[in-house]
Order: C-alpha cells, then sequence, then structure tokens
C-alpha cells in the first residue's frame, strides 16, 4: 500500500488483496493489530470465518494512554539494541527483560521463535505510523449480531499486558456473534506462550 497508514488503510489493501485474488469467503486469523484488522474486514462483511488474538481497538482512554506511554519507549530500545538482538535474546535473562510486556513467560520462549518478530519491530519503516494509528485513530467499531459473513472467534490472553483482559468484554459487546476463548498463563502473544493451542483454535475455528 501506499500514503497514509491507518487501520481503514491497512483493511482496505488486505480487503482488495482478497479481491483481486478470487478469495472471496477466504477465513482471516491476526493476532494484535492484525487481529484489529481481520475483526474490521469482519464487519465489512469481507472474508469467512474469523480469528481475533489479542486484538488492538478496545482500549479505554487511560489504557490507551498507558500502552502508548510504555510501548513507544520499548520499541526505542529494541531499535537501539538493533545490532545485539540475536545475543539479547539467546539468554533467558535477556528474554526475560525485553519481553516482559509481550510475554507472560519470556524466559521460557526459544531465540528462534521471537526473534523474527522482534526483529521485525525493529527493523520495519512503518512501525511508527501503526503505532500512530493505533493510538490516535478511531476505536474499533462493532457489527451488529447476524452481519459478519462467518463465525467470529476472539482469543485473548489472561496476563496480556498490552491489550489487557478487561477489554475483552468490550470486544465481545461490539461483535456479538464472537465466541471468545481465554489463553490461560499467556500474554499479549499466544503464537508465543501457546502456541499449539493457538494453532489449535485457528484450525478449529475456521473449518
Amino acid at each position: 500500500m501506499t500514503g497514509e497508514v491507518s487501520i481503514a488503510t491497512l483493511t482496505d489493501s488486505v480487503a482488495d488483496f482478497i479481491r483481486e485474488q478470487g478469495l472471496d469467503g477466504v477465513s482471516t486469523a491476526g493476532q494484535s493489530m492484525g487481529g484489529r484488522i481481520v475483526l474490521d474486514l469482519a464487519r465489512r462483511g469481507v472474508g469467512g470465518d474469523t480469528v481475533a488474538l489479542d486484538p488492538g481497538g478496545f482500549w479505554s482512554r487511560g489504557e490507551l494512554v498507558v500502552f502508548g506511554a510504555t510501548l513507544r519507549p520499548s520499541i526505542a530500545l529494541v531499535r537501539a539494541l538493533r545490532g545485539v538482538l540475536p545475543a539479547l535474546l539467546d539468554n533467558p535473562v535477556g528474554r526475560a527483560l525485553l519481553l516482559a510486556q509481550l510475554s507472560a513467560r519470556p524466559w521460557t520462549l526459544s531465540p528462534e521463535t521471537v526473534l523474527p518478530d522482534v526483529r521485525g519491530l525493529a527493523d520495519s519503516p512503518a512501525t511508527g505510523a501503526a503505532m500512530d494509528a493505533l493510538t490516535k485513530g478511531p476505536k474499533q467499531q462493532g457489527a451488529p449480531a447476524g452481519t459478519v459473513p462467518g463465525r467470529v472467534t476472539i482469543g485473548w490472553g489472561r496476563r496480556d499486558l498490552v491489550t489487557v483482559p478487561r477489554q475483552a468484554s468490550r470486544a465481545t459487546e461490539l461483535f456479538p456473534d464472537a465466541v471468545l476463548h481465554w489463553f490461560e498463563r499467556c500474554g499479549h502473544f499466544p503464537q508465543w506462550d501457546a502456541a499449539q493451542e493457538a494453532t489449535r483454535l485457528i484450525l478449529d475455528s475456521t473449518r
């Protein structure tokens, strides 16, 4: 995509891709911002079954302030440490320090699991614009009952420090057709903390 980075334009790009590739009715899954985008696709009537893991867009005003004030410095730190990330993440103590906001048990994760995601956060030229889209743009809109094109499943980590668990009730209120799944002992990245459970949820919810 080109131009403004916003939730609307990112969702437009995914919707355009689905249409151009002849994938009408395809199941979609996303996490964090990706979770918000697939919910927005469902709200628009695009796609089929939808799985959103710890989606953004459901913060209160105070939670949004905390989100921006804590995650922006974390991203800046990761960028500053870009050259030594492999060494830091190879150490359980380094993983615990760097990833405490994102994982409930970062010291147990393998470096191979987390390094690509952390590098992507550090290297993406659009990270700052994406943060602005989340913190300064509109909140997620909902979809009245019976208006989504397929099943909607929302997964949430009980120990999520980014999109905190109490936001789940707002999400299910705005998407009354959704089924809520809780990941126990899990932070913002179910694909890290509960990889097999997350995979099973996606496959079972998109059959």
